[in-house]
């Protein structure tokens, strides 16, 4: 009996967790980033990094399943001229270009991925929303962890260098600090 009662407590789990996950991707469906150049320059940056999530900008407990996005992975992420390429392991390649990058940043932690202080870049971006006017467009944070020593600030200055969409003003976080 008591076999039979974990089974189906585990189902049921189970069943939860995909209606959940499906409800996730209809919400997010319009979301997605931007094909692939066929013709672009080299990478000026190219480096192995931990793709976190994709969070609704200044959200880092809320993931959304943008496409191409959805899943957290080992990744490749290439800076070129044109934009930013992130090549997830068993995603489709996503594109970020140029004039929809809003910059990169250190940060601590995103929806199940704590780390050290600074321990994740943020890549802030304008992501392709399909049947949505030009200031209504969805500004996303993408998430990843530099594998190797001193590429997390590569990572940022690369990306800086040549990010052209405007900065959107970030929701004001509350401190824990005392002002005593």
């Amino acid at each position: 009996m008591g076999i039979v009662v974990a089974v189906v407590i585990v189902a049921i789990a189970g069943w939860l967790m995909y209606r959940s996950w499906k409800r996730r991707t209809v919400r997010d469906e319009s979301l997605g980033s931007y094909p692939l150049p066929t013709d672009h320059d080299a990478p000026t940056l190219e480096t192995e990094v931990l793709y976190v999530a994709t969070t609704p900008m200044g959200e880092p407990l809320e993931r959304l399943a943008v496409s191409g996005l959805a899943f957290r992975g080992s990744a490749r992420i290439e800076v070129l001229p044109e934009g930013v390429v992130l090549r997830i392991a068993g995603e489709s390649t996503t594109f970020i270009p140029v004039d929809r990058l809003v910059g990169a940043e250190l940060a601590s932690y995103a929806i199940d991925r704590g780390v050290e202080p600074e321990g994740l870049i943020a890549l802030t971006w304008i992501a392709d929303e399909r049947g949505a006017a030009d200031q209504a467009r969805a500004r996303v944070d993408s998430y990843v962890r530099a594998r190797y020593p001193g590429d997390s600030a590569r990572i940022v200055q690369a990306v800086n260098d040549i990010a052209a969409a405007p900065p959107a003003p970030r929701p004001e976080q509350e401190s824990e600090a005392s002002n005593d």
